[in-house]
């Protein structure tokens, strides 16, 4: 049976390129949003250009919450909380999924304390949902350059519950990235600083916003 996701804040960068990929897996697709024109022309053009029929768009959070089993808040992190509100009475048991970098505004660090983190201050929002860490330390144009120098690039994964990480892993194979699980949820505090790190890298060697993490072995 096919897994519904909904992507909220499907027309803005991030949200958009995670529904392209994510549109070509086996799932069931809701676009949530808030421009009906842009989501209803996103929504036609992902059907046809992933075959996937099963893409439909709202512009109510909680509606679409209420009929997935995983959301994907492509939003910043200042808005968390106002979306956190809205959804909590339908968030039991939903696989959340944190892609929020909780940057400063001038994208050398964190508005969080070190203690914690924006995924684990989402958790303490909605207790009642699975919160994991993932997407978070790739840039958007990752999503369509997902090899680089012959080498695919890793993408993250931290959460406290087994099975909804499981389930992230196959959201991030289906997206074209090798997945890594680093631990509990604690371990988002750690994924968000990279991204900072990542950031940093890319404006000083011009990157322009095309790189990823890759952990090397033998």
């Amino acid at each position: 049976m096919k897994k519904t996701i909904t992507i909220i804040g499907a027309n803005g960068n991030m949200g958009s390129n995670i529904s392209r990929n994510l549109a070509n897996g086996n799932y069931q697709l809701i676009l949530a949003g808030n421009n009906e024109q842009k989501l209803a022309e996103f929504t036609t053009a992902l059907k046809n250009s992933s075959n996937n029929q099963d893409i439909s768009y709202t512009l109510n959070n909680k509606e679409a919450v209420q009929k997935s089993d995983i959301i994907i808040p492509a939003i910043w992190y200042q808005n968390q909380e106002q979306l956190a509100n809205e959804i909590k009475e339908v968030s039991t048991d939903k696989i959340i999924v944190s892609i929020a970098n909780p940057l400063n505004e001038t994208y050398d660090g964190l508005l969080t304390e070190p203690t914690t983190s924006a995924a684990e201050e989402l958790a303490a929002l909605l207790p009642n949902a699975k919160i994991v860490k993932a997407f978070n330390t790739t840039f958007a144009a990752d999503f369509q350059n997902q090899v680089l120098h012959n080498q695919t690039i890793d993408s993250f994964i931290a959460g406290d519950d087994k099975n909804a990480v499981k389930q992230v892993e196959e959201l991030i194979k289906t997206s074209g990235f090798n997945p890594l699980v680093v631990g509990n949820l604690s371990k988002s505090r750690t994924l968000e600083s990279m991204m900072v790190m990542l950031i940093g890298l890319s404006m000083k060697y011009d990157y322009n916003w095309l790189a990823g993490w890759k952990i090397l072995t033998k």
